[in-house]
């Protein structure tokens, strides 16, 4: 049964999903305050955060960064206000994987919280260990290092380059990567796409503005070259 924690500060949003994903199988916790919410995470280790931007004691934004910078790479999906965009895209920076817009239907959270946990379920699929250009990644293990310093990926990451390896050599667009990756197909979110692969090519990269393996294929996709 996986573990979900809710971190928002509105009681009657909280309690509607606690019953709704109960009612699914899955155990859930629940924080109303950022700050309670990284030790609640850090101790309980949930399989996904469903975590709201505005938050009491520190932000969603402070929150996410945070976990992150302790390597806990738990999918994590941002709830964002409508017009929020700058905090979409500031949010998907600092490594959360994908995003809500308020007020959403239960049904439309219902099924990212599903892509995101089927796409955990998937990594036994993938090769245990890759190597390219002094970068070494444990997929099975969720651990990646570039000469020998560890590099802190997010699962959304893993899975994303763990896809673009799958298929080195190949072009893949930005919809087969919603849809493969994310679990889901929606075109206004490739850009969400642009924005983990940015973070990738930062991270291992030797030049992220002159990438050598995450190559853009204009008017196509992504490519994957050793």
């Amino acid at each position: 049964m996986a573990k979900i924690l809710i971190v928002d500060d509105e009681e009657e949003l909280r309690r509607g999903l606690r019953l709704n994903l109960a009612n699914e199988g899955y155990e859930v916790l629940e924080s109303a305050r950022g700050d309670t919410a990284i030790s609640l995470a850090m101790r309980e280790n949930p399989d996904l955060i469903v975590l709201d931007i505005m938050l009491p004691g520190k932000t969603g934004l402070d929150v996410c960064r945070e976990l992150r910078e302790m390597g806990m790479a738990v999918p994590i999906i941002m709830l964002t206000a409508k017009g929020e965009e700058i905090d979409r895209v500031v949010g998907l920076e600092l490594g959360a994987d994908d995003y809500v817009t308020k007020p959403f239907s239960l049904r439309e959270l219902l099924a990212r919280v599903r892509a995101n946990l089927r796409r955990q379920s998937r990594r036994q699929e993938s090769p245990p260990r890759y190597q390219f250009d002094g970068v070494e990644v444990d997929f099975l293990g969720m651990r990646a290092t570039r000469s020998g310093e560890s590099i802190v990926l997010t699962s959304l990451e893993f899975d994303l380059l763990r896809f673009l390896i799958q298929h080195r050599g190949e072009v893949v667009t930005r919809e087969l990567l919603l849809s493969r990756v994310w679990g889901y197909q929606e075109q206004t979110l490739t850009r969400t796409v642009d924005t983990h692969i940015l973070k990738l090519r930062q991270k291992l990269e030797q030049e992220s503005g002159n990438p050598r393996h995450i190559i853009t294929v204009y008017g196509e996709g992504y490519k994957f070259v050793d």
